[in-house]
Formats: structure tokens, sequence, C-alpha cells
């Protein structure tokens, strides 16, 4: 039965949930506090990993946390007026580190992400958005042998759950990256990936696509939300709007609302930055590579070569401190010494994550007319499609194509 259905939040994990809900039959309202792509899915590396299952909380991670936190230009800082906020947050993270817990959680990463090629090839199919999406592998490059050993634990549960990878050397990784400097010794290769040209321009158009086939989007930020037997409320400075459900998929945005619902979910934000490159630079190489030990992405994309780098916790109201990213610089002009590095542009954003690397997924409490889908951490592009079918399920009472008990709200 149709229903009317308003999902909260325009990044690609809401324009995918409604773009599946439409097609379900669905009159589906696309609602978001600013324009389309304006949060986490605007700065991200616009790699879609197929089977990536390695979780942010592995072994080992609290002593490689600590190290960092005293390094000047590390890839990971908290801010000192942040960390007793972060605190409980950081306590569950370690939680999640130990070697049960993240094997645990890597089986469930993938069995949402080994879904991600072909639910986005289904997404895509028969529209314009094929245009921003195209097949590229997934490669991190190490310059030493320990600091490729290093990730054997990462490898071990990425054969343990049965996602491919190539293991390479410098000849190999010469022959994937050409302009690459020839002291990459060591690597690692996804090869059945996806790569989005433009992100932004990709989430736009999947809003255009739900315009013309009759759905609507409103600027409106939802303040409140509020619940009866039979219609969600969503109350915000511009009025309110009323619905028969309502998909809550507003990112780091996503937390106040599922504790209005009495949800006290346990999400933060990984803030995230990059640099853009000059627009020449994009041709420099034929995918997104992953420096492995300095930490940061190159990817070209149609406005340039894109620097995206770093964890930093700070809440969301700190003003951003760019100097880091940009002292990746050097270090990305050796790694590509063709690299033109004059910034273009320089952006900040807001990761929505939870401590075990998983999502949320799954109804309010107490109301079944609310479902969320937020806490894609690192994830977002990759788990985007899948997430939007995972949704379209839920919403009309099917079996999903995975277990949903992982995932569900009130895991913590």
């Amino acid at each position: 039965m149709a229903k009317k259905i308003i999902v909260v939040g325009a990044g690609v994990i809401g324009a995918a949930s409604a773009m599946a809900l439409q097609a379900d039959g669905h009159e589906v309202t696309l609602v978001d506090r600013a324009e389309p792509c304006a949060g986490a899915s605007f700065g991200n590396a616009g790699a879609i990993v197929n089977g990536s299952c390695v979780p942010t909380a592995m072994p080992g991670i609290i002593f490689d946390v600590m190290r960092m936190c005293f390094q000047p230009l590390s890839p990971l800082s908290i801010r000192p007026a942040y960390f007793y906020k972060i605190l409980p947050w950081l306590m569950r993270f370690v939680w999640q580190s130990r070697s049960a817990a993240a094997s645990k959680n890597a089986i469930h990463l993938r069995a949402l992400t080994q879904h991600a090629v072909e639910s986005w090839l289904q997404l895509i199919d028969k529209t314009t958005l094929t245009s921003f999406i195209e097949e590229a592998g997934w490669l991190k490059v190490y310059e030493r042998e320990a600091s490729f050993s290093a990730t054997h634990k990462a490898r071990k549960l990425m054969i343990d759950t049965g996602t491919k990878f190539d293991v390479l050397g410098r000849a190999e990784i010469h022959d994937l990256e050409p302009n690459l400097a020839p002291i990459f010794n060591y690597g690692y290769y996804q090869k059945d990936c996806l790569r989005i040209v433009n992100p932004q321009k990709l989430v736009q158009a999947m809003v255009d696509v739900l315009l013309a086939r009759g759905g609507a989007y409103k600027q409106f930020g939802v303040e409140s939300i509020q619940t009866t037997a039979s219609e969600v409320t969503l109350l915000g400075s511009a009025g309110t709007l009323t619905a028969d459900k309502v998909v809550v998929a507003a990112g780091a945005w996503s937390r106040s609302l599922a504790k209005q619902l009495g949800d006290n979910i346990p999400l933060d934000t990984e803030r995230g930055y990059h640099l853009v490159l000059p627009e020449s630079t994009r041709g420099l190489l034929n995918a997104p590579v992953v420096n492995g030990e300095s930490s940061f992405v190159l990817s070209p994309m149609e406005t340039g070569m894109r620097l995206s780098s770093q964890v930093e916790f700070a809440g969301l109201d700190a003003a951003p401190d760019y100097s880091r990213v940009r002292s990746l610089l050097p270090m990305a002009k050796r790694m590509l010494p063709m690299l033109d590095v004059e910034e273009q542009s320089v952006w900040m954003g807001f990761r929505p994550s939870l401590p075990d690397s998983l999502p949320v997924l799954g109804f309010s409490s107490t109301s079944k007319n609310v479902l969320y889908a937020f806490g894609h951490q690192h994830l977002g592009m990759t788990m985007g499609a899948v997430t939007g079918r995972i949704v379209s399920d839920m919403i009309a009472g099917r079996n999903p194509i995975v277990n949903m008990a992982p995932y569900r709200p009130d895991r913590f």
C-alpha cells in the first residue's frame, strides 16, 4: 500500500532511500535544512568499495590513537575542549577494537558492502546517473615493508570475510598507476569497485530523477519530531510537515531526532577535510589511490584532484582547522611528482560514525512509523544504494537482503 513518506536528509543515503521508496510506489518528499549534498556526501573520496569490511576500531587502535594525538600534524586529532564530550564514545570505540568484536563487525560490514556495486548499478540503470559513475579499483600503497606488514590484521579480515584483493609489488603498482613516483614497493588492490567522478553532481542528479518521477524536495530544517499511532509530524522554523512514515537519514544531525523519540544512540562526528587541486591534474591517476603511510587519498574527479584526509573530533560547532590537510601537500607532491599543488578549494565536513563502524538501520523503539538510516561513517557512498534497497524493503515489510539485527538502533 502506497504511503506518504518524508525522508530527512538529502545526502547520498537520503537520496538513494527516496529513490528506492519512490520506485516502490510511495509518495516521497525529501527534505534537508540546506541544498542537496551539502554535508558529508559532498566531500568524500568518491569511491564505492565493494566488499569493504575493515572497521575503524581494530585491535591495537588505542595505541595508534595515543601516538597520533601527540603528533602535531597527525591524521587524527581531538580538540581539547571536546575531549570530555567524546570520551564516552571513545571508550565504546576501544571496546569494539577487541579482536572478537572487530571480526564480528567486519562480517556485518561486508554483509552490506558486498552488495554495493550491484546495488548502485541497479539504482542508476537507464538514468542520467550513469554518467557520474565509472568502473575503477581501490588501491592502497606503501613504501616500507614494516608499514605494509602492519596491515596484516586488516588483510586477514578481508580474507576471512571473502573480500577479494590482490597484493602488489612495485611493478604491478606502476602498471596500474604509471604516474606515481617509483617509491611504493607494496600495495593491495580491490578490483571490483566503482568511482564517482563528481559526488555533488551525482546526488543532485539523484534528486532531479526523484523530482522528474513526481517526488518533491523541500528545504526544511527539522527541529523536532512527533509521532502518533498513524502519522509523524516534523516541526521546524518553516512550519510543519506530516507524513505516514519518516526516514531519518540526516547524517551527523540524526542523533538529536532519535533522542526525541527515546533512542539514545551514541552517534558522533568524525570531521573530515579535503583539498581540491587544479582541474589539469585529474588525469594523473586512473582511480583513487590511498597513501597508506600518510593516511590520505588522492582521487581524480571532474573538478580536479581531490586530496582527502583526517579524522578530527571537535563536534558540530568548532571552526575548521585546515592546517593539517594543507600540511599533506608536500607528501602528495612526493607521491605524484607531476601534481600541481595549488589549492583551488578547501572543505570540512562531518562523517556520522558509531563506535562499531556499523550504520543504524531500523525502526525507532517507540514508533514503527520512523525508520533510522544513518551512521555510515567513511562508507556513505559505498553503502548508499544498498541502504536505499534496505529502507524500501523495511518500509514495505519485506525481508531485506541481509539480517538486520546487527544494525538495530538499540544494539548499544
